[in-house]
C-alpha cells in the first residue's frame, strides 16, 4: 500500500475544509476535524480519516446536522444533560463540559448525559479533555448492533466502548485507557476483510453462532464481547447508560453508522467526572500503583508512554478522496 506523509496540522485543515464545503459549520467543523486529527496522532486510524467521507455524505444527506447549536441543562446541581439535536457529538459535548467539570468540583461527581448524536468514534477524545480540566471522567457510549450474547448469534448491542481518564494534577493523565467491550472493533475487522485477510478466532462469529477466521462471515454474523460474559455485562451497563439516561435508542434501533441514507444515529454518551482534590493522598495512591506497574519489565501503564505523532503516514488513495472532499467533490 503506498501511503503518503502528513502532517496533523494539514489532516487538521483538509478534514475541516470538507466538512464545511458538505454543509457544517465552522465551529462544527472545527470540532469534528480536531478529533478526526487527534485520532490520526495516535494512530488510531479507524477513527480518524476513514470516517471522513461518511461524514460529508451523510451531512450532505441530512443524516447528521452540521449546523445545529446544542442545548445544554442543568437539571439537577450534578445532572448536566446537552440535547446534540441530532448533529455531531464532539460539538454538543463541548458545549456542556465546562458547566459538567464545575458542577464536579462544587458537588464532589456530575454526570454529563449528551444525548440525540452521531456516533462519538473515539470515545477517550473526551474523557481525556475532562481530565486536563482536573477530573476523573470516566465514559460510555453504544452504536450500531454487532454484538450478540454469549451462547447467540443475534447481534442485540454495539461495540459499547468504556474510556477513563485519570488527571496526574498538572494537567496531564496518570493513567488513561479506552476499549470496546467487544473482543474487537468493527473496523479491524472491515479492515481485515479489504486486506483479504482471515481474522483470530475469538473475534466473531457467523450467522449461524459458529466462531469464525472470516471476516466476511463475521460481518454478516455478530462480535463476541471480550471476556465472554464478563465483557458483555460491562457492554448491557454501557447500553442501560448511554441509552437510557440520555433519551437516545438502544443499539437495536442504530442503522450502520456508515450508511448514507438513513435516520440520524440518535447515538447517546455517558459521562462520570470525579473530583478527586478531596480524596486524601489521591495522588500518592495512584502513583503507587503506576510505580508498581513501571518497576515490571514489559509492563506499561495505560496511557503513559503513548506516542503523539506530528506527522503520520497515509494511504495515498485515502488522502487524494480527502482532498476532493474539500473542495466539495
Amino acid at each position: 500500500m503506498t501511503t503518503t506523509s502528513q502532517s496533523i496540522n494539514d489532516i487538521y485543515q483538509t478534514a475541516k475544509e470538507a466538512l464545511v464545503a458538505y454543509g457544517a459549520t465552522q465551529s462544527v467543523a472545527h470540532h469534528v476535524a480536531d478529533a478526526t486529527a487527534c485520532s490520526e496522532s495516535f494512530g488510531n486510524v479507524i477513527c480518524g480519516l476513514a470516517y471522513l467521507e461518511s461524514y460529508c455524505i451523510q451531512l450532505e444527506s441530512g443524516r447528521v446536522n452540521g449546523s445545529v447549536e446544542p442545548r445544554v441543562e442543568r437539571q439537577k446541581p450534578s445532572a448536566i444533560y446537552v440535547d446534540g439535536g441530532f448533529g455531531f457529538a464532539q460539538p454538543a459535548f463541548a458545549a456542556g463540559l465546562e458547566t459538567a467539570v464545575t458542577a464536579a468540583k462544587e458537588n464532589g461527581v456530575a454526570s454529563l448525559a449528551v444525548g440525540h448524536t452521531h456516533t462519538c468514534t473515539s470515545l477517550g477524545y473526551f474523557t481525556e479533555q475532562a481530565a486536563a480540566k482536573g477530573v476523573i471522567c470516566i465514559g460510555m457510549t453504544n452504536a450500531s448492533p454487532v454484538v450478540a450474547a454469549p451462547g447467540g448469534k443475534t447481534p442485540v448491542i454495539g461495540t459499547n466502548p468504556i474510556a477513563l481518564s485519570v488527571p496526574d494534577g498538572a494537567g496531564g493523565m496518570a493513567m488513561h485507557f479506552d476499549f470496546s467491550t467487544s473482543a474487537v472493533a468493527l473496523g479491524k475487522i472491515a479492515m481485515a476483510k479489504a486486506a483479504g485477510q482471515p481474522i483470530p478466532l475469538g473475534w466473531a462469529v457467523d450467522a449461524k453462532g459458529n466462531p469464525t477466521t472470516d471476516p466476511e462471515a463475521a460481518l454478516a454474523g455478530s462480535l463476541v464481547s471480550a471476556g465472554g460474559y464478563k465483557g458483555w455485562g460491562l457492554g448491557l451497563m454501557v447500553e442501560i447508560l448511554a441509552a437510557g439516561m440520555t433519551g437516545s435508542v438502544n443499539s437495536l434501533d442504530v442503522g450502520g453508522l456508515k450508511k448514507a441514507e438513513g435516520s440520524p444515529h440518535d447515538l447517546g454518551q455517558y459521562y462520570l467526572m470525579i473530583d478527586p482534590s478531596g480524596a486524601p493522598e489521591f495522588a500518592a495512591r495512584i502513583a503507587r500503583v503506576s510505580d508498581a506497574i513501571a518497576a515490571d519489565e514489559g509492563a506499561r501503564v495505560p496511557g503513559k508512554k503513548r506516542n503523539v505523532m506530528s506527522h503520520v503516514e497515509v494511504p495515498v488513495a485515502l488522502w487524494t478522496r480527502v482532498q476532493q472532499l474539500a473542495k466539495g467533490a
